[in-house]
């Protein structure tokens, strides 16, 4: 498969997991966090740096946007939930995992 073929179905790839979270807003970054090891807001630090390499302008908050498809705030005024003491204490866990992995 040639470059220009592989980068379309790359963005087309993209272009429908941006849709799909966007019809799920009841999966909370939480949850993708311990499932995934990265959320929304991940996809949207990689979209910014990505975009800042190419010397193309597009901050974080206007990534976050894009990812969300509506301004983060909003996004999380409509849909986040409060995070369980069980989720913060296994997103916790993982940190401290995380630390002692980057320290050997």
């Amino acid at each position: 498969m040639d470059l220009q073929t592989t980068t379309e179905l790359e963005a087309a790839t993209f272009r429908r997991l941006l849709s799909h979270l966007e019809s799920h807003p009841e999966v909370q970054n939480i949850e993708l966090m311990l499932l995934a090891d990265f959320c929304r807001n991940c996809l949207a630090k990689w979209y910014s740096a990505e975009a800042n390499e190419r010397g193309i302008s597009i901050d974080y908050p206007e990534a976050q946007s894009l990812i969300y498809g509506m301004p983060y705030p909003e996004w999380k005024a409509r849909f986040q939930t409060e995070a369980s003491p069980e989720q913060l204490e296994r997103m916790q866990e993982r940190q401290r995992q995380q630390q002692q992995a980057a320290q050997q």
